[in-house]
């Protein structure tokens, strides 16, 4: 997880980097103009329109560069109202932008992951909202974010939901950009946090394993602290990146130090940017998938006794796979013999909620804290013969480290250990003796595993059960690619088994 104090330091930093109230702050990179387009000369020969016999002459003309495709649209926002300035009309930036990172960005990309894609300009008034013609939208800038319109913050949300991602990036990490980046984005996903990023996100392992990174404020030395992105998930995957800090790709802080300014270390940033432009190129499918799942409705059949399973909320991204119940519940329902019909409810760890449901299912990708009143209406709830069922969401560390935590405090001495392979839980409806896990943990093609599921015994009966390893995502049959879990299939069999389990007991 990122360390508490780098998130303190980095707010400061951040707040340091803004000038006195009025005076004025030009950003170097600014003046740095976009490179040249490459140049195809075509060479040929040619005749003159001289009487014959004439003798050829070589000539060369320039080609068309063939583009290649788009993959990020650089959001630029309307110019001002004209003015004259010296008998010319001029007109002042809505909103200052420069190209210099992205450009460097993709340059590195395309050479680290061999692709060939470029960016475009992009207006957000204009744009065609579709995912599949620019995936990215790069928004960076050094000044205020002009309010956005209802109208483009309803198309720009639909973008994310149809599985476009949003990178913002502060240049020279300028407070004014900073803090209109936070207020646009509460308005873009309201009800989703915008929130630090934990350290083992793919963010910062997809190509490069990046521990550490470089920062400079000012011209004082560099100093090292954990990569510090924020992001809002939609599903497992982070639809909005966020950086408060300035992914300087195209300016060498090292050797030009830029006062007013807080920017990673060149190489650093490019190294993630580079595992930025992975991850999105990776999750692309997941993200079209995720955005177009057909929630299983919920029926109500009176021939059936109907269960509700409950969902705790929590502060820890608490849905991050929305379709992997309706998808269990479908699966029993066609799969097996259980005269069951199932609905969802969420509910919150207070007593009046937690009441009338014997089962409770919780997933999740972030930290989370219960409070004291939470963890003793979950304590008052599991001794009444209450049972969970846990999971971290592709298998995410920041929610194992959680959850243990968490769970300790409200089991107090019961510990949580390993469910043995013999327990009814894993031999009934399915003998599950050994699974197939995700491709992100296979080692070799077909390897198998035992299934890794842990619990908490109170007074002789199952109270907890957690996998560490994702069931959710395998619930959801989406294809995640950085999915720590189990394949779909064993995933399926075992969900059967898991609600089995709490029928019974």
């Amino acid at each position: 997880m990122a360390c508490a104090w780098s998130r303190w330091w980095v707010c400061l930093a951040v707040l340091a980097a803004a000038p006195a109230a009025g005076e004025p702050w030009v950003n170097p990179k600014a003046a740095v103009g976009p490179r040249a387009s490459p140049s195809r000369i075509g060479g040929g020969e040619g005749v003159p329109p001289l009487p014959l016999p004439a003798t050829p002459l070589r000539r060369s003309e320039k080609r068309r560069q063939p583009a290649p495709p788009a993959l990020v649209g650089m959001i630029t926002f309307a110019p001002a109202d004209a003015r004259l300035v010296d008998g010319r009309r001029a007109a002042d930036e809505t909103f200052p932008t420069t190209q210099i990172d992205i450009e460097r960005l993709l340059s590195a990309a395309n050479q680290a992951l061999h692709i060939q894609y470029r960016y475009v300009t992009a207006s957000l008034e204009t744009f065609s909202g579709d995912p599949a013609e620019l995936p990215l939208l790069y928004l960076t800038g050094w000044t205020e974010i002009p309010p956005l319109s209802e109208a483009t913050l309803g198309r720009l949300r639909r973008y994310l939901y149809d599985g476009g991602t949003l990178v913002v990036h502060a240049q020279c990490g300028r407070e004014a950009f900073v803090q209109s980046a936070r207020r646009e984005l509460g308005r873009l996903l309201p009800g989703r946090a915008l929130a630090a990023i934990d350290t083992d996100s793919p963010l910062f392992h997809a190509c490069t394993d990046i521990e550490t990174m470089r920062v400079r404020k000012d011209d004082g030395p560099f100093r090292t602290m954990p990569p510090y992105l924020e992001g809002i998930c939609l599903g497992c995957r982070p639809a909005v990146i966020f950086s408060p800090i300035d992914l300087s790709c195209g300016w060498n802080v090292a050797q030009r130090p830029i006062l007013g300014g807080l920017l990673y270390h060149q190489a650093d940033a490019t190294a993630l940017g580079v595992n930025i432009i992975a991850v999105v190129l990776a999750n692309f499918h997941y993200a079209r998938a995720f955005g177009v799942q057909t929630i299983y409705p919920q029926q109500d059949d009176p021939a059936r006794d109907r269960l509700v399973l409950a969902q705790l909320v929590h502060e820890g991204d608490w849905d991050p796979t929305p379709h992997a119940l309706p998808n269990l519940m479908k699966h029993i329902q066609a799969n097996t013999e259980l005269n069951v019909q199932f609905s969802r409810r969420e509910v919150r760890a207070a007593a009046d909620e937690l009441a009338g449901h014997p089962v409770l299912y919780m997933t999740g990708l972030r930290d989370f804290t219960w409070s004291d009143a939470e963890v003793a209406a979950l304590r008052d709830w599991l001794g009444a013969g209450g049972l969970l069922i846990a999971d971290a969401a592709a298998g995410r560390r920041a929610f194992d480290v959680a959850f243990r935590r968490e769970i300790a405090r409200v089991a107090g001495d019961a510990p949580l250990e390993p469910i043995a392979p013999d327990h009814p839980l894993l031999t009934m409806p399915y003998a599950v003796s050994a699974v197939r896990l995700s491709p992100l943990l296979q080692t070799q093609p077909g390897q198998t595993a035992a299934p890794a599921l842990e619990g908490v015994t109170l007074d002789g009966r199952l109270a907890v059960i957690y996998s560490p390893l994702s069931l959710s995502n395998g619930w959801e049959q989406l294809a995640y690619p950085y999915n720590r879990g189990y394949a779909d299939h064993d995933a399926l069999r075992l969900g059967v088994n898991l609600i089995a389990y709490g029928l019974m007991h």
